[in-house]
This record gives C-alpha cells, structure tokens and sequence, in this order.
C-alpha cells in the first residue's frame, strides 16, 4: 500500500522577522516606562510656548513685527539711558585720572556717588580754592572742569545740574572778602558754574546755590574732616524728576 504524501506546509513569516518584531516591542514598552517615571512640568512648557510667540511671532497671539512710531517712542528712553551710563563710565575715568594728581598734594580726592534720582560729583575745595578764595587758580581744577564741560555737552538735553557750595564751620577768616560761610560757599559755586558756561555749558541747565557749614558730610572737629566739608557738588538730575522746591529756585535736594 503506497504511502500518503504530507501536504505542503503554508508559509509563515522569517524567523528575523519575528526577532525584529519582538525587539521593537520592548523598545516600545521600554520608552513608555520611561514617559511613566517622568513628569512635565506645565508652568515651564508655557512659558516656553510664550517666548517663542513673542519672540518670533510665528504662533497664535504673537506680537507684531512692523515698525510704528509707539514702538520707536517706547525704546527711546532706553537709548538715552545707555548714553547717559557710556558719559558716565567717561566722568569716573576722568576722576579717576585727576584723583592721581589729587594724590601727589595729599588731600581729599574727587568723589562720584549715586543720588535718588542721578549722581553727584564732590569736588575738594583744596583742589579748587585757597583758603577764603572763590577764585579758582589750580590749572589741575580748571583743566577738569573742561574735561567735564565736553562731557556734560554730551548728556541728554533733559539733564540738568545744580552747583552746591559747601564750607565748614571756622568761617572765611579776617583776610577775606566775604562776610561769613553764606557768602563764601555761594561765591565758590558760583564760580564753578561761570568756568562750565565759559567752557561750553548751556547756562539753562544749571543753578548755583550756597549751604555754608549746615550740610556736613564728616565732622567738623578734625582736620580731615573739615577737609571733606569744604567742598562744591555738582548734582546732575532730569528736568522731569525736578522737584517743586527747586522749580521756586529753593533747591532742598538736588534729584538727578
């Protein structure tokens, strides 16, 4: 009896296929563990979607990109800060270069500080002036208040400054012309005042005035310390940060 033939088995899929399949599956099981342990922070991706709509203007409620006359408007303050912080960095190197010829006569040197509104600059009245005198003689002093004109010229018209006279409490002494410290200490910025006009500084920008020995900065028992109340300050302030007091031409605190 003759022997039955097998029939032909159906074909199936390659066995490196099968492989294939498998290893994709636990590459995927792999990686939604991985998204299962992690955690997206909500507040972070939003503020990521925020600063590409604003910055590239490319998704839903983005900003325009077109220049008008509001934006122009809105970014000219931030210019004029900058050049007033690039004439600023000027006036510290040119105090810092008088300060060196400050040092070679020993007394008090030129001084930069930050005011409410501006910044102020202590002149010594040793660099400036003899003693009861409100002529101002030293060739360093009037060089630096050159210097300073050219830089105050490249301010922005909206900067204006007030010359303060400061003296200390002994009063001008029998051999001067003024009468007490009122007189001395207005004298003094005045002076200071007419050497920037004469150097080319817009006289309408500026105001003088004298406090005598009533604004100390250092007591008036040592030496170094009268050295540091005799002084004249400029203050440099906006004209729009102006206050009341000083539109009456009584000038209480200089606001730059």
């Amino acid at each position: 009896m003759a022997k039955k033939k097998c029939p032909d088995c159906e074909k199936c899929m390659p066995a490196w296929l099968a492989a294939f399949g498998d290893l994709m599956s636990l590459l995927l099981c792999f990686f939604v563990l991985l998204l299962s342990m992690s955690s997206m922070d909500a507040k972070k991706v939003s503020e990521a979607i925020g600063s590409l709509s604003g910055a590239m203007s490319v998704l839903e409620g983005g900003t325009k990109t077109e220049i008008s006359k509001q934006r122009i408007q809105e970014s000219t303050p931030i210019e004029t800060r900058d050049e007033t912080s690039q004439t600023v960095n000027r006036i510290q190197q040119a105090i810092a270069e008088a300060n060196e010829m400050v040092k070679k006569e020993q007394g008090p040197e030129i001084t930069l500080e930050e005011a409410q509104e501006g910044f102020v600059i202590k002149l010594p009245a040793t660099l400036l002036f003899k003693a009861g005198s409100a002529t101002i003689d030293n060739q360093d002093a009037l060089l630096f208040l050159k210097r300073m004109s050219l830089l105050i010229d490249e301010m922005p018209n909206d900067v204006e400054m007030s010359v303060q006279g400061h003296t200390d409490d002994t009063g001008p002494g029998v051999n001067s012309p003024f009468k007490d410290n009122w007189e001395l200490s207005t004298a003094r910025a005045i002076s200071v005042l007419k050497e920037l006009v004469i150097d080319g500084v817009d006289p309408k920008r500026m105001n003088a005035t004298g406090y005598a020995e009533f604004r100390p900065v250092a007591t008036n028992v040592t030496r170094l310390g009268r050295e540091q109340n005799r002084r004249v300050e400029l203050h440099f302030f906006g004209a729009k940060n102006k206050p009341a007091k000083e539109k009456s031409s009584i000038l209480d605190k200089a606001e730059m």
